[in-house]
């Protein structure tokens, strides 16, 4: 695809806003008739979402790994970890649908660093978002040409989904964005499920209203157009811990949690309900090391709770190649996190078959 610059310094908005318009980007409808999907994938696409729907509504006893790179940096090393997990999902088949994670947008506390693929598809190059567009698209076409997974992304920027809407198998809403109403609309309207982070706070009736208002119908606007959504019946919960007003991280994945949010969860006019346990971020303190740990404790309280084990269906692990993180400006190890730290491979691999013991 042609990267049409254009640049104009008399450009109206320009004088009204406190940005510099580069470029005008590609509508997602151009860019997937240069990159199509072809159909046979269209329906592997289809075959793993509804795989994902059945864990979450209860059809299938298996249990969800949502699991992969905190953020998509590099597309060699990316597609290497997912190769490796396709044969380890084999495995288990019976017992655990595996979705990678392929991250392509990072969210930043302060708004500064790397910003993910979509922003930066070359980490250590400037921001270039046209090409990022492109790399983002070729990574998820990848993806399920190469492995047959259909990968989760987080939907940072609703108005983006779009460039990839034909491809992923699941969407997660992270914690800064989930009380965005925008947000909630989008989800509304989505045809893959879509898990709603607890905010930072920790406030469960965020989340609980945020999977309300993603599951019913709406009439908004959407990309320039009025649009009206049928509702998405396996939105979902997804716990990630929480941060007090002191700054610190402090879980909710323990028994006490669990018991709470089922109680307010039932009250709500919702269907297929669900809930993740992302096993790093303030559930681990950013401990990746603790992340199996995590996963072994609740596999446990499903085991003695039959509402937790009705509930609970899976969890969000971040894992990569190698363990922990380093900086982007001396990423020099191949398949190491350059955002959070990340379990390594082999902790993954026995992370996977241990979990596939206890379902």
């Amino acid at each position: 695809m042609e990267d049409k610059r254009h640049i104009s310094y008399d450009n109206p908005y320009e004088s009204t806003m406190n940005m510099r318009f580069i470029r005008k980007l590609p509508i997602p409808r151009d860019v997937k008739q240069e990159f199509p999907v072809p159909d046979p994938l269209r329906e592997v696409r289809l075959q793993n979402i509804r795989r994902i729907q059945g864990v979450l509504s209860g059809e299938s006893n298996q249990i969800l790994l949502i699991i992969g790179p905190c953020s998509a940096d590099r597309e060699d090393s990316v597609m290497e970890y997912l190769t490796r997990l396709r044969g380890v999902q084999e495995q288990v088949k019976d017992q655990i649908v595996i979705v990678p994670r392929i991250y392509t947008n990072k969210p930043r506390t302060t708004g500064d660093g790397y910003k993910g693929m979509l922003h930066q598809p070359d980490p250590m190059g400037r921001p270039d978002v046209f090409k990022g567009i492109l790399a983002i698209r070729e990574l998820h076409m990848r993806a399920l040409t190469e492995t047959g997974f259909s990968c989760a992304d987080e939907m940072l920027y609703p108005e983006n989904h779009r460039y990839m809407d034909d491809l992923l198998g699941y969407v997660a809403v992270g914690a800064r964005s989930v009380e965005n109403q925008g947000h909630r609309l989008t989800a509304s309207g989505l045809d893959v499920p879509v898990g709603m982070k607890n905010p930072t706070s920790g406030d469960y009736s965020v989340m609980l209203n945020a999977i309300t208002a993603a599951q019913h119908s709406h009439t908004f606007v959407y990309r320039n157009w009025e649009v009206e959504s049928q509702g998405n019946p396996y939105a979902h919960a997804i716990l990630r811990g929480y941060v007090n007003k002191h700054g610190q991280s402090l879980p909710n994945y323990h028994y006490e949690d669990l018991v709470r949010l089922i109680d307010m969860y039932e009250k709500k006019n919702v269907t297929n309900r669900a809930i993740l346990i992302d096993t790093n971020h303030s559930n681990s303190n950013k401990q990746y090391l603790e992340q199996p740990r995590i996963a072994k404790d609740v596999m446990y309280q499903r085991k003695i709770n039959a509402d937790i084990r009705r509930y609970v269906k899976g969890f969000i692990t971040e894992s990569y190649l190698e363990d922990g993180c380093q900086k982007p400006e001396d990423a020099h190890i191949y398949g190491k996190s350059i955002t959070d730290p990340c379990l390594g491979w082999e902790k993954t691999e026995q992370m996977i078959f241990e979990l596939a013991e206890q379902v």
